[in-house]
This record gives C-alpha cells, sequence and structure tokens, in this order.
C-alpha cells in the first residue's frame, strides 16, 4: 500500500476542493509531497529536524497530519477574502511542518515560514526551491520580534502548551477578525491550557482525523489530534 496516496484520498484531496477553495490535483500534490520526505530523510540527521526517518511514518506522522486541517484552514480561507488579498503564516516553521504542505497544496496564497535558526532558514529555502514553491518566503524571525497585525492567518504545531506570553505575541502579530490555527494533541490539556490564560481568547476545538494515526482504535499507535482555532 502507498501510505501517503491512501492517506490523501482518505482526505479527500481527490475532490479538487475544499469549502469551495481550489487545492493543487492529487497527483501534483503528491508528488510534491515526496519529493518532501525524501529531502527530509537527506538532510534530517544534518537539521535535527524531525523525530522520524522511515518514509510511511514521516508520511503519517508528519505529511498528514499537517494536511488534516487543511479542510478547516479551508473554511477559514473562504470567509476571510480574496486569496491575493490575504497573508498566512507558519510560526516556528522548523523543518516546514505544516507550512511547506499547506502552501503546496494552496498554491494561490501567500505564506511565510517564520524560523529562528539560521540553519533551518536555509533548509526552508533548499525545500521551496526543489518543490518549486512560488508562494513561499522563508524569514529568519522570532514571533516576538514580528510586526503587529501583519498576518490573516498563523499556524503553528504546537509541541509545548500555549501559555499567556505566547498567546499575546501570536495574537498581537494578526489583523483585527484573523485567526490562529494550532495543531495540537489532546482535548483535555487544550481545554486546560486555554483556561490557565488570564484573558481566555474565544476559540473552538476541531478533532482531526489523521489517516493511520487517530483511526487505530485501541492500539498503542493511536493518536489524539485537534486543531485548535483562536480569533482576534
Amino acid at each position: 500500500m502507498n501510505i501517503l496516496h491512501e492517506g490523501l484520498l482518505r482526505l479527500g484531496f481527490d475532490k479538487g476542493d475544499f469549502f469551495g477553495i481550489q487545492i493543487l490535483p492529487l497527483d501534483e500534490l503528491e508528488a510534491k509531497m515526496e519529493k518532501y520526505i525524501a529531502i527530509l530523510q537527506e538532510y534530517n540527521a544534518k537539521f535535527d529536524l524531525i523525530n522520524a526517518d522511515e518514509h510511511d511514518e514521516i508520511a503519517v506522522k508528519h505529511i498528514l497530519d499537517s494536511l488534516s486541517g487543511l479542510p478547516k484552514i479551508c473554511d477559514i480561507l473562504s470567509r476571510a477574502g480574496e486569496a491575493d488579498s490575504l497573508s498566512l503564516a507558519d510560526i516556528g516553521s522548523g523543518a516546514g511542518l505544516p507550512g511547506i504542505p499547506l502552501s503546496a497544496a494552496l498554491p494561490q496564497y501567500k505564506f511565510t515560514l517564520i524560523e529562528r535558526m539560521t540553519k533551518r532558514c536555509a533548509f526552508l529555502n533548499h525545500c521551496a526551491d526543489e518543490l518549486e514553491l512560488k508562494n513561499v518566503t522563508v524569514e529568519e524571525n522570532q514571533a516576538e520580534r514580528l510586526e503587529q497585525k501583519r498576518f490573516d492567518l498563523c499556524v503553528f504545531r504546537a509541541f509545548r502548551p500555549l501559555e499567556k506570553k505566547m498567546a499575546k505575541v501570536l495574537l498581537r502579530i494578526l489583523k483585527d477578525g484573523g485567526c490562529l490555527a494550532a495543531y495540537k494533541a489532546k482535548k483535555a490539556n487544550i481545554i486546560e491550557e486555554m483556561d490557565g490564560l488570564p484573558q481566555k481568547p474565544k476559540y473552538e476545538i476541531f478533532p482531526l482525523v489523521v489517516p493511520f494515526l487517530t483511526e487505530n482504535a485501541g492500539t498503542e499507535e493511536e493518536r489524539e489530534r485537534n486543531l485548535v482555532v483562536i480569533e482576534k
């Protein structure tokens, strides 16, 4: 079984669009993601990018996980305005997750990959060139130093808790009416994090179905994944 291909089918990438937002054709997206996986495998050890080395593990835990949030992101974008007027960012992009899969799937939207480490920025630029992602800009910067009200939508894969200082920073760089979309794990932990913020923002939690990860009920490989959407 081709895990990546089957996973993209299960996520609905053969439909051509989500909420009226056109996405890259399945065969083109699959080809780009296969190339991206190969690049990750080649450079992982040198740049300490991800905690996976095998093709299928990368495909599931990183590529399909990143793309599982795209339908909800398209829902947000469908109500945000015309593609050429919107600015999207992946904060703390690291290996380019979820920014590179999302930008590959949505070539009509401008993405900025924000990363503070110089060597990882070099890696991200290499990926953008190799995958011919004309809609991607890599910026070496920290979230704390970004200008206010710059982006319409910020995405990030949040492996650490969202605490007071970072929540304030992320909301500050959003335009009025903008959204944060955070890929996170257990719903119970998310609610605890949000309840711990001094000024609890308006948010919703959307369960994500990641093929071969969240659907393996009763096995050790089962993972809970959610997309937290915070409005400004």
